[in-house]
């Protein structure tokens, strides 16, 4: 003890002990510190030296001698007025981490928080500056390996705080805290040198001097308050915080000496405002020591509990506690609260909230603990409480089941399997006790009710450790057969869902293994406890992102968020775009339908997004970061966003083969919107393919557009067939172009000019052949056809052309205009006698369901008959059924037009979404 006291004092000539705390009247603490360190150092280590040829100087044992007695000499002044300790809601406790405390300037926000705070008393709990503390444990590892640059480190610790001091201070409070600094400074060089020449420093020294980093922050704090003329005392926890090590690296508070180390530092040192060093403690022996791991969030609870205080305050760098990692979802959210059961499950399995043993303090006198950020102080943060606080505070919430989500990587699966084991005592016992002799963690544990298996996960750099361990403890089983094997299955990773409504709520476990079906994830064993606070699945570790998105979608995103990519942003499907543009915000927070296209592709290019184009500006995104158009690209990059629930492609073109298409998309769970005609009107087999993948599946498909653009036709005609009526016959007109052009083919005007003035109106296409043939009415009487019932492919329906013969071949658009004119006498003569007799012409598809045919023909009717009142690009659709046979049920409206078949396309999209669960 002379050698290493000799030691000790050849450094320095400063006492190896902290100085005494300007705040308290009692040195007794640091004096058995300072014989505990002594007493702590291995006694074997002076005759090391001297193995080692180590010159000691003379006169070690007298320097040691006159140091310990310079302590006991010391007189204390004791005539300080005592206070007895209020406890309850007047004090708030607030905790700050390194981080918080980096810099001058945070300090000083730190500061003005303090100051801010209208709680009547404040206990403030801070850490080391920011890196501070492992840049001591450094120092420690430099000096018992003996490398003398732990002098030059601890130069850099006194400088990083030294010039601290001076951004923060001035006068008398900077020369104080300077002089403590410089102080503290040689005590711990003339300890590290001690460990210098030991070569080794054992767990209370290295303690002793990682803690002087959280001394030091508090003394600044405290002084910058006092600056700002509040009346503020600084706290040493170590003087009060009594703690028990365990075996397992963490230590349990002594809340009954805590208590009276308390009352009696406060009786010494009355304040409103107290600032507390964090992570730092001392045992029952007066041995300093730490609290571990988050020790400085642990040491704000005890505190917490130790003052009964209204609530604990954890500031640090996130607004909050979020529902999931927001590095790997996107679409992660602040949790308003949880409860302690829900935090402590969530800290479990790895999420950034608290350490569970930091909830216990507070959790049994029920003090809520908030999680707020301290750079964005607008944010309200995260509670923390019990759940009759939550479930009073936030009635939203109840619809909330799962309350968050967390992963753990890098875990390896033990799987015990064999016959024996069904029935036989002990086995688990013999399992885990293996376990627990290689000192593997055991993250979790399923066992079939067989009792022929039993895996466990356990982090996957102790997975051979326990796999031989089990080999060498079942061995004799293993060769008998009564166990099959211990198979180890690398590359894992656990999910959990928590929350605490998960109780007893049906349909939660279900919902989530549909999220994970959904999203191709296969589960490797599952796990929930009986409280139902949490399920836990373990999946491969490629899946885990994955897998966390696709769950985290299907509980925080609406039912009816959907994935959509539009195919052909020409007339119709830009005029689409524009439409969900305005639309889309009130549809998401109205009707809970949030709508995000992913991805549009046109013929040439297409444009992607991860979580939504921007609707306002998708023109201008598309030509800044449009790429070559890849159908197969971009239908996997719509679909597989797994967290977002459903998927729709949206085709706005007329391409047969897009159309071709739809069947694997619907087999692959893609629902699909068209006002594409071609799928429909095909091949019939195609047809009756797509709807029996409608019927067999909970895929969608969606039609509505073919027929009559926006007007309620398919619609109309599902409706009476689903309601037992029988479809006798439909007739219609169905093309917005011939209905223009026969409501003013009339008053002696040629059937030429009248078609020019609808080409020139917009009514046509670019080439007015495509409308005058009739081809396109024939697809909607073949759609109809076969939504009645009847199996005709579209070279069964006899259509009446009005393009002349010669004209059929004309090379182009403008050709067959300016020869048009020449076959007006023909259409001029029928509109002559139809007018004569009193009659109009009209364009007309008829479905004679009777008759099992359908036909496309120019047609004669009364001048008091519905279709010969149309006015416009009208259509008007009558329905003869069984039940409305005498009178036909008549559908009208405008059939023609990018709106209105914009609008049809929306109104199918919206269908979607209430099939998909969103009100009707």
């Amino acid at each position: 003890m002379a050698s290493l006291s000799a030691a000790i004092s050849r450094s320095s000539s400063s006492p190896c002990f902290p100085p005494p705390n300007p705040n308290t009247a009692s040195l007794s603490h640091h004096r058995n510190i300072f014989h505990s360190q002594c007493r702590a150092f291995p006694l074997s280590r002076p005759s090391l030296f001297l193995r080692k040829g180590l010159t000691l100087p003379p006169g070690r044992e007298s320097q040691s001698t006159r140091i310990c007695a310079s302590v006991a000499d010391v007189s204390l002044n004791l005539s300080v007025e005592e206070k007895q300790l209020p406890k309850g809601d007047t004090w708030s406790v607030h905790k700050f981490g390194g981080t918080c405390v980096g810099t001058s300037q945070r300090i000083k926000n730190v500061a003005d928080i303090i100051i801010k705070d209208d709680s009547e008393r404040k206990l403030v709990v801070v850490s080391a500056m920011s890196k501070v503390t492992d840049m001591m444990y450094d120092l420690i590892n430099k000096a018992q390996s003996r490398d003398e640059n732990y002098v030059a480190a601890l130069d850099v610790v006194l400088e990083k705080h030294s010039q601290t001091a001076h951004d923060l201070l001035d006068g008398d409070h900077l020369a104080s805290f300077l002089s403590q600094l410089h102080q503290d400074i040689n005590n711990l060089k003339a300890m590290l040198r001690a460990i210098y020449i030991a070569g080794h420093a054992t767990e209370s020294f290295t303690d002793f001097v990682v803690g002087h980093g959280e001394l030091w922050s508090a003394q600044m704090l405290s002084l910058v308050i006092r600056k700002n003329g509040v009346d503020c005392k600084w706290m040493d926890t170590r003087e009060v915080l009594i703690v028990n090590p365990t075996s397992s690296n963490q230590v349990d508070p002594d809340y009954s000496l805590s208590q009276q180390g308390l009352e009696k530092w406060y009786s010494l040192n009355p304040a409103k405002v107290i600032i507390a060093t964090g992570f730092i403690a001392s045992t029952p022996q007066n041995i300093p020591t730490t609290l571990k791991r988050d020790g400085s969030d642990f040491s704000a609870a005890i505190m917490g509990a130790l003052f009964r205080a209204r609530q604990v305050t954890i500031w640090t760098d996130v607004d909050g506690v979020f529902s999931a990692d927001p590095r790997k979802v996107s679409e992660a959210v602040i949790l308003k609260t949880l409860s302690y059961q829900e935090a402590w499950e969530m800290s479990y399995f790895g999420a950034n909230v608290l350490h569970p043993r930091t909830i216990i303090p507070v959790m049994r006198y029920g003090i809520p603990i908030i999680i707020r950020n301290i750079f964005n102080l607008s944010a309200p943060g995260t509670k923390i409480c019990h759940p009759s606080v939550i479930e009073d505070e936030d009635k939203q919430d109840l619809q909330n089941f799962v309350k968050g989500f967390a992963t753990i990587d890098n875990l390896a699966l033990v799987n015990v399997e064999g016959t024996g084991m069904a029935g036989v005592p002990g086995t688990a016992s013999a399992i885990f006790g293996a376990v627990k002799d290689v000192g593997a963690n055991v993250i979790m544990i399923s066992q079939a009710s067989s009792e022929h298996s039993v895996c466990f996960a356990v982090p996957e750099k102790e997975v051979k450790a326990v796999a031989e361990a089990l080999q060498s403890r079942f061995r004799q089983a293993l060769d008998a057969g009564r166990l099959s094997q211990v198979a180890v299955v690398p590359n894992c990773s656990i999910l959990a869902a928590v929350g605490q409504k998960m109780a007893s709520t049906p349909g939660v476990s279900a919902t989530l293994f549909n999220a994970l079906a959904k999203a191709s994830i296969n589960v490797r064993a599952i796990a929930q406890g009986c409280s139902e606070y949490n399920i836990t699945v373990v999946i491969k570790r490629e899946d885990c992102i994955k897998a966390l998105r696709a769950v985290h979608s299907r509980f925080y995103l609406s039912r009816t968020t959907i994935a959509m990519g539009i195919i052909g942003p020409g007339l119709i499907g830009s005029t689409l775009l524009d439409q969900l543009r305005d639309q889309a915000s009130v549809l998401k927070e109205e009707f809970n339908i949030d709508l995000r296209v992913m991805g549009i592709i046109s013929s040439k290019s297409m444009l992607l997004s991860e979580s939504g184009i921007d609707l306002a500006r998708w023109r201008e995104l598309r030509d800044e970061k449009g790429e070559v158009a890849n159908l197969d690209k971009f239908v996997h990059h719509v679909h597989g966003n797994h967290f977002i629930p459903n998927t729709a492609i949206v085709d706005c073109t007329s391409d047969s083969i897009i159309a071709g298409h739809y069947n694997d998309w619907l087999r692959k769970g893609i629902h699909v919107v068209t006002p594409n005609k071609k799928a429909n009107s095909g091949p019939l087999d195609q047809y009756l393919s797509l709807r029996a993948l409608q019927r067999q599946s909970y895929t969608h498909y969606f039609y509505e557009a073919t027929v009559g653009a926006g007007l309620p036709i398919i619609s109309t005609l599902r409706g009476l067939l689903e309601t037992g009526d029988r479809i006798l016959q439909i007739e219609g007109i169905f093309s917005g172009t011939l209905s223009y052009i026969f409501n003013n083919f009339k008053d002696g005007r040629a059937f030429s000019e009248v078609v020019a003035e609808a080409k020139e109106a917009g009514y046509t296409e670019p080439d007015p052949r495509d409308d005058l043939s009739g081809t396109d009415v024939a697809r909607k009487v073949i759609i109809l056809a076969r939504e009645s019932g009847l199996k005709l492919e579209l070279s069964d329906i006899p259509v009446e052309s009005l393009v002349p013969e010669p004209l059929r071949d004309c090379a182009s658009a403008q050709e067959f205009m300016q020869q048009l004119p020449k076959f007006d006498q023909l259409l001029s003569k029928k509109q002559e006698e139809a007018e004569n007799a009193g009659e109009v012409l009209r364009y007309v598809g008829v479905v004679d369901v009777t008759n099992k045919k359908g036909t496309v023909e120019l047609r004669r009717y009364k001048k008091d008959h519905p279709f010969a009142h149309l006015s416009g690009s009208d259509n008007i659709i009558a329905f003869t059924t069984r039940r409305y046979q005498n009178q036909p049920l008549i559908v009208r409206g405008p059939g023609a037009g990018a709106q209105v078949t914009a609008g049809g396309i929306f109104s199918d999209i919206l269908r979607l979404a209430s099939y998909l669960g969103a009100p009707s």
